[in-house]
């Protein structure tokens, strides 16, 4: 008998388990089949390494949980001798604050360039700003430093001037970089580790660079790119969101071809996030998210970090606990935000990709027996906003809804937001359009679908910013929408009273909407100013910050506060029958 073929053995990243793993102490990292001597020789390595800047200088094998070395276990003892690619090419590590997130990484790196087989390769230990490149670069040089047999610094040549480590052996180079649209200049690295994703997601170039350093690893296939961040202290965006849902993704086994990407998240269960009892805040669940709990960080220093948060109001807290505990921020809430904006979360259904763009509104029309509809067009700066509020004709709850468009100038003109906005165009609830008349259009279409379906008031049914509208209104009509199905809503003050009532319902969960994102960030974006008798809502921050999705459903809960009645459903162009 012929011998049997040999099984290939199983990469599976996914890890099912996880929460139980975090209750436990347990490691993230799922069963590999590692190659456990090169897994070994790589954590020999990195124990030996010492803490510069600890007195004492402890080694790393006292220093560091064993959390960071099953990641280290991981990286180097993936590598597929026959085809010189790791199987692990790619970690994304989600870890609070003050768990030696910076020191590990600056540790992997010096690793990493001792493992180093590729003569004169180029490794890349990226910071997203000048003071954490500058700390990554004081820990790698100073781990060579304090070496105290004196091995590395005959190895290494330490260039401070540049941010530059060089083995003499092989003419590799470590370099520590800022982040920034140069940094992959003439550069096929085969180690990258960049540190705090979430803050350079926020540059508008951020994915074409992240773009260029997985593009410069195909010279090399035996390249690793190490991602290591905290939460961000904002609701996540650009390319940041994309890493962490795709990281979550492949934990939770929901993305299984082709996987390469080990996802190491140290955050709470989603149920424990949104709970509004915030269980989170119950320091006896903190250690599920502190791997490095007892070394660099314990409960009591914590704790007093704690109060002083919670002392300063709600966004404070809420900003500790996202660098801190990596609670997720699902919406912006600042010292003068419409009071609305605390119940908002509470108030949505759970997000669902079946209810994303026009089905979620479809889906809320097939609930409702009437639904209003409002305008907040601006410039070429501005959002185009259409909000929508239909009436559940069981419980008598409003729903919102919302769509906006972006001119394509405002992606150059607001840079800082841009990758924010192809966030929303992906969740399809946001269109980036050239034709500066598209969203005057697509408006129309459907506010006609909501007409044609019968649940548009024939009185009362659109309400529009009275100032600019001719183009909108001269559309509505090709489609018979017009005279006193249009109402001007006047904006400013005049608008209190759908701020004053929705703060309300919010609160007593009778207006409900589908927890879109693109909706929340203009909710988080508002400001409340009073007036005198009257309260005023307006931008947080000035250019970046939209409102005009808000200010939509504003004008449309103008209108349902008139408790309308349908209007009448229309059958081919001219038949009009009673709903």
């Amino acid at each position: 008998m012929g011998r049997a073929a040999a099984v290939a053995p199983e990469w599976n990243f996914a890890c099912p388990d996880w929460v139980d793993r975090l209750k436990e102490g347990r490691s993230l990292v799922p069963d590999l089949p590692l190659d456990q001597a090169e897994a070994d020789r790589a954590v020999g390595v990195f124990n030996k390494l010492r803490l510069p800047d600890v007195p004492g200088q402890p080694p790393l094998s006292e220093a560091t949980g064993d959390w960071f070395r099953d990641i280290v276990k991981a990286c180097f003892g993936s590598m597929d001798e026959e085809t010189g690619r790791r199987r692990v090419a790619e970690v994304f590590a989600l870890v609070p604050k003050k768990n030696s997130k910076t020191t590990n990484g600056a540790a992997l790196s010096v690793t990493a360039l001792l493992l180093n087989r590729r003569p004169r390769a180029e490794l890349l230990l990226i910071g997203p700003t000048q003071e954490i490149a500058d700390l990554a670069f004081q820990q790698a040089s100073g781990m060579i430093e304090a070496d105290p047999d004196g091995y590395l610094q005959k190895r290494f040549h330490v260039r401070e001037h540049v941010k530059e480590i060089v083995d003499r052996r092989t003419k590799a180079k470590l370099k520590i970089k800022t982040f920034d649209m140069r940094v992959m200049t003439g550069v096929k690295p085969v180690f990258v580790l960049l540190d705090e994703l979430h803050i350079v997601s926020g540059y508008h170039y951020a994915s074409r660079v992240i773009g260029q350093i997985r593009g410069g690893f195909q010279a090399n296939p035996e390249s690793l790119f190490v991602m290591i961040t905290t939460q961000s202290d904002e609701p996540p965006a650009g390319v940041f969101k994309a890493e962490l849902d795709l990281a979550r993704a492949i934990r939770d086994g929901e993305v299984t071809e082709d996987v390469r990407t080990l996802p190491v998240l140290y955050e709470f269960p989603e149920s424990m996030q949104v709970d509004e009892a915030k269980p989170w805040l119950d320091p006896k669940h903190w250690p599920m998210v502190l791997p490095n709990l007892g070394r660099s960080i314990d409960i009591d220093r914590l704790m007093t970090q704690f109060r002083r948060a919670r002392d300063k109001g709600e966004e404070e807290l809420r900003r500790w606990a996202s660098q801190h505990l990596n609670v997720q921020i699902g919406m912006a809430l600042h010292a003068n935000r419409w009071r609305g904006a605390d119940y908002w979360t509470r108030a949505g259904e759970p997000r669902s990709p079946d209810l994303a763009g026009m089905a979620g509104l479809r889906w809320i029309l097939s609930r409702c027996d009437v639904a209003t509809a409002g305008i907040d067009g601006g410039g070429l700066d501005d959002l185009f906003g259409l909000g929508v509020v239909g009436r559940d004709r069981e419980t008598r709850d409003w729903w919102a809804w919302s769509r906006a468009w972006a001119h394509d100038d405002v992606l150059e003109l607001r840079k800082d937001i841009a990758e924010q906005l192809r966030d929303f165009e992906q969740d399809g609830d946001l269109v980036i359009c050239a034709d500066p008349e598209q969203p005057i259009r697509e408006a129309a279409e459907i506010i006609a679908e909501i007409a044609g379906v019968g649940l548009l008031p024939e009185k009362y049914g659109v309400g529009l910013d009275p100032y600019a509208v001719a183009a909108l209104v001269d559309e509505l009509a090709t489609k018979n929408i017009e005279g006193e199905q249009l109402s001007a809503i006047r904006q400013g003050t005049a608008l209190s009273p759908a701020s004053w009532g929705a703060e309300i319902k919010l609160k007593n969960k009778t207006l409900r909407h589908l927890s879109q994102p693109l909706l929340a960030w203009s909710v988080g974006n508002a400001k409340a100013e009073v007036r005198g008798g009257a309260t005023l809502i307006t931008k947080e921050t000035a250019g970046r910050a939209k409102i005009d999705p808000l200010i939509g459903v504003f004008n449309a809960i103008m209108l349902m506060s008139r408790n309308p009645e349908a209007g009448m459903m229309r059958i081919g162009s001219d038949a009009l029958v009673v709903v």
